[in-house]
């Protein structure tokens, strides 16, 4: 049962009654009057339990897009029912027009829709459909709460997208599909061409130079079929908001736009998210599998308030890789406060394979280390600078055991690790 505003007013006329006839018994007949005919207003109201609510939602939704969720209301009763529902959501789920009226006559049904725009990655469930049904007299009515679970994945916006095509074409340049190819320091040799100035005279091929008369250059290209494995930090240190977001879904940007480049370059890419235990993995995707595969199983990975347990990290990459390989971490570099544990792990690693620490700054560090407007401002911009100083000294230490270490912004990490990962791959060293 609910009341409505006209039960309000009739209660305040009353009030008018009252002034005129200034007796207790009046106060009393009018209550009376006024709640025996909301009482037989809620009686006359047909039942909202006649009513049944379905739900059709999408299976997902990319973060920053919208889509329609349709609630239909069947009515099951004898009566029609002029109906007032909601179609309610969590907050993060971006509900909008989640209240609508409708009328549905006996045996039959209506559709309203509610338009999603998530905030959040992960998943989303839907809250109860309330209904609520009018009496004739307009008083009072009838309201019932239905379970209709309904869920909406929401995916990583995947916002880096945009870097992708100019990446692919210096993958082009790199591969020999374009007009320039890597000369001299490739990995695979791919053809031959005439000499042009500007050349590395290393890449001549004398052999089939002498042959043809002209001297002759050889290309490469980059090798393909090369094993990389992405691994996803989900510790503590992932759920520290930079800026709007949380690390973590800087790092889901990074491992999306290197997993699209990789796949194209022809590389086999694995992905595991973990802490102290795997959060989600995506292993022998190719092609667009792949990359439905890695938003399917990142989207509800959450930071979790643990420890990353490096052991575990690295067996998981003895176990996966039985050869050489790139391994890209992607994890916080938290200067003096770095994880003795860490480095031990990033050392044996890089021991057998070819390692790239990919981690997001907090954009707010720089700014503080500027700040000098009073004596409090000043202590802050030290501790902000000696951190930095920290940070300086352990990316040096790790670059000198053979570690390739990038930092960058949030909105920069994922174009930044594209670019080492082209570099390396330029380099022959995959």
């Amino acid at each position: 049962m609910y009341l409505t505003l006209r039960s309000v007013w009739a209660m305040a006329l009353g009030a008018i009654a009252v002034i005129a006839f200034p007796r207790p018994l009046t106060a009393v007949v009018w209550s009376a009057g006024v709640a025996l005919a909301v009482l037989v207003d809620v009686v006359a109201a047909p039942s909202p339990r006649a009513m049944a609510a379905e739900r059709e939602v999408p299976r997902s939704i990319r973060l920053g897009e919208s889509a329609p969720a349709t609630l239909t209301i069947r009515n099951e009763g004898a009566r029609p029912a002029l109906l007032r529902v909601r179609d309610a959501w969590p907050p993060s789920a971006g509900a909008e027009s989640t209240r609508s009226t409708m009328a549905v006559p006996a045996g039959e049904r209506r559709r309203t829709r509610t338009v999603l725009t998530p905030t959040r990655r992960g998943d989303r469930h839907a809250d109860l459909v309330t209904i609520r049904v009018r009496g004739p007299l307009g008083l009072a009515g009838r309201q019932a709460s239905l379970r209709v679970p309904a869920r909406v994945r929401v995916l990583p916006a995947f916002a880096s997208r945009r870097h992708l095509p100019s990446r692919l074409a210096r993958l082009r340049e790199m591969d020999g599909r374009s007009a320039v190819n890597v000369r001299g320091a490739g990995t695979e040799f791919d053809s031959l061409r005439e000499y042009v100035v500007g050349d590395d005279v290393r890449s001549i091929d004398w052999r089939s130079s002498a042959r043809r008369g002209e001297v002759l250059v050889r290309t490469w290209r980059p090798e393909r079929d090369r094993r990389v494995l992405v691994l996803i930090d989900t510790g503590r240190l992932a759920a520290a908001r930079l800026g709007d977001e949380p690390r973590l879904d800087a790092q889901i940007e990074a491992c999306l736009l290197l997993s699209a480049l990789a796949s194209r370059a022809g590389d086999r890419i694995d992905v595991v998210a973990l802490d102290e235990r795997v959060r989600a993995q995506v292993r022998g995707r190719s092609g667009p599998a792949l990359m439905s595969a890695l938003a399917d199983a990142l989207a509800p990975v959450d930071a979790s308030l643990t420890e990353t347990n490096w052991t575990l990290m690295t067996d998981t990459v003895r176990s996966t890789l039985s050869q050489r390989a790139l391994v890209v971490i992607l994890s916080a570099l938290d200067g003096a406060g770095v994880d003795a544990g860490m480095l031990r792990a990033l050392g044996a690693m890089a021991r057998d394979h070819t390692v790239v620490l990919a981690s997001a700054t907090d954009p707010g560090l720089e700014e503080l280390r500027r700040r000098r407007s009073d004596s409090e401002a000043v202590y802050t911009a030290a501790a902000a600078e000696r951190d930095l100083v920290e940070l300086d000294a352990v990316r040096t230490r790790l670059r000198r055991g053979g570690i390739e270490v990038v930092r960058a912004e949030p909105g920069d990490l994922a174009p930044r690790l594209a670019d080492a990962y082209l570099m390396l791959k330029a380099a022959g060293r995959l």
